[in-house]
């Protein structure tokens, strides 16, 4: 391996997503896919061994989740690079990735030079945010306070996206090793703080809210 080679660890739990990545990746010289991971478990204990100049991080997954995850690598490894991959542009999570310590930002939807001028860019210690979530954080710094999400903790944030992407809560309970009451007293919580009685209201909001694209 050349030793000017930037390594990557790519993580996501969606094997077309992750094999289209590691195939676009492959096509720049000066990247390594070192290793994939497809749970924010196994990319906490891969970043331990492999200790990789960059991480690529889908922030929705099963088990701990890309949020989570980012925060255990910082804990242990606070000079940690990480780009949280996501298909939101707006709402709380840009927020939440970026403020944890996540030194980039991108939309899964964007081209591979993006994605490649955001890799060289964070090794190279600098900070890179695709330009829609840029300008999101920016004219949203104040209203953001006022989103209705941006209210919720950050397991209520967790439960409520995983709600939203139509899993089970047997499958979400078993995904974050809680117990479905657990999950539902969370959603019970998440119903309360927004205002809504149901989830198919939860969808409407999220959609109303910008943070679920219809």
């Amino acid at each position: 391996m050349n030793p000017n080679t930037i390594t990557v660890l790519l993580v996501d739990d969606h094997e077309l997503v992750r094999t289209g990545i590691e195939h676009l990746l492959g096509s720049d010289p000066d990247i390594e896919v070192l290793a994939v991971a497809t749970s924010g478990e196994a990319a906490v204990e891969l970043t331990a061994q492999l200790n990789p100049d960059v991480i690529l991080m889908d922030l929705n997954m099963p088990g701990i989740g890309g949020i989570e995850a980012i925060k255990r690598i910082l804990r242990h490894k606070p000079d940690s690079k990480i780009i949280a991959l996501s298909v939101y542009d707006d709402g709380p999570i840009p927020h939440q990735a970026i403020n944890l310590g996540a030194k980039g930002y991108i939309n899964k939807g964007c081209p591979v030079n993006e994605m490649i001028s955001a890799i060289m860019m964070v090794y190279q210690g600098k900070n890179y945010m695709s330009s829609a979530v840029a300008t999101n954080l920016i004219f949203s710094g104040k209203e953001s306070e006022k989103n209705a999400f941006s209210q919720l903790s950050e397991r209520e944030l967790q439960i409520t996206t995983k709600i939203l992407d139509g899993h089970k809560i047997s499958d979400i309970a078993g995904s974050l090793s809680i117990s479905s009451k657990t999950v539902n007293t969370h959603r019970y919580r998440v119903h309360e703080k927004l205002g809504v009685t149901n989830d198919v209201e939860l969808v409407k909001l999220a959609i109303n809210e910008g943070f679920l694209t219809n």
